[in-house]
């Protein structure tokens, strides 16, 4: 079966947002584009006053056809596919659907003034439980956004892409993360950051004397041990500009802070089970909340 970029679609203006980036990323990846609608039976006297006249049904055909056919004169060659799905929850069939995908895209409302995401009853157990990459996107997500100002100054969707940013533990980097952020990069000819933070000495807080030079140890450690995890994956991508930057501090706060110019953002989640359900780690979690680009959430072992 041919992959797909997919996007679950919604009269939400997150999800519009969503569908938008779906179908720029499918293009760079020479995919076609799938939009899903995930609906779930509502009585009758409901839909009356959702829809109207109109049966719940033809509103859901309506909606798809209709931003099918929008995505498809906004990207001229995008091939677009649509769907209208039930028989289970709406997680539990985006969480099927993204494992037959490349990626899914799904929306997700901000912040306001803070910016971020705020979850969804979707976003997040999607998210915490999909073994295929998914990418949150918030309404105000725009093409030019992803990309540089232009030589006068202005937002432009024709200019160079904006850095991709990974946030990578060297501890036990994944090849699933770091293919699919390399790869990302390669496909938007952007540069690649590669975020690494780690804490600070145990004695600093105490202030004892050979701080600054433990401190100096162990930041030429850290960076040493960066620049050997990415040692192969520059052979494998040549022309992709890397830019390490191992920090010290808290890995949320130092990826949320290297993210701030990102066209798209990259974070790992390890696939655990766990008696109390799945979790997504406190690193995805501050990414999640507080980096307004787009967010790739990549599941691995």
């Amino acid at each position: 079966m041919s992959r797909t970029v997919t996007v679950g679609l919604d009269r939400s203006p997150e999800s519009r947002a969503a569908a938008e980036w779906a179908a720029r990323e499918a293009l760079l990846r020479a995919l076609p584009l799938k939009i899903v609608h995930v609906w779930e039976p509502v009585p009758e006297y409901t839909a009356h006053l959702l829809h109207g006249s109109e049966t719940h049904e033809h509103w859901i055909e309506q909606l798809t056809r209709e931003s099918a056919e929008g995505l498809r004169l906004g990207h001229p060659g995008l091939e677009v596919i649509s769907e209208q799905l039930t028989g289970g929850t709406v997680v539990d069939i985006l969480c099927e659907t993204a494992g037959l995908a490349e990626l899914l895209a799904l929306g997700s409302r901000g912040f306001g003034e803070i910016g971020g995401f705020m979850f969804g009853s979707v976003s997040l157990p999607v998210v915490a439980r999909a073994e295929r990459p998914v990418v949150l996107v918030r309404a105000e997500e725009q093409a030019a956004d992803e990309r540089k100002m232009d030589p006068t100054g202005a937002p432009s969707a024709s200019a160079p892409f904006r850095p991709v940013v990974l946030g990578l533990d060297t501890d036990a980097p994944d090849d699933t993360l770091l293919e699919f952020a390399f790869d990302a990069a390669a496909r938007r000819e952007a540069s690649l950051r590669v975020v690494h933070a780690w804490p600070e000495p145990p004695t600093s807080f105490y202030r004892f004397s050979g701080d600054a030079e433990l401190y100096d140890s162990l930041e030429r450690q850290q960076a040493a041990a960066l620049t050997e995890v990415l040692r192969p994956w520059r052979q494998k991508f040549p022309g992709v500009e890397v830019i390490e930057a191992s920090r010290c501090g808290s890995a949320g706060q130092v990826l949320v802070s290297a993210s701030h110019d990102a066209s798209l953002a990259v974070v790992g989640r390890r696939i655990r089970t766990s008696p109390l359900g799945a979790h997504i780690g406190h690193v995805t979690h501050a990414a999640l909340h507080h980096i307004t680009a787009p967010v790739a959430v990549v599941a691995h072992g």
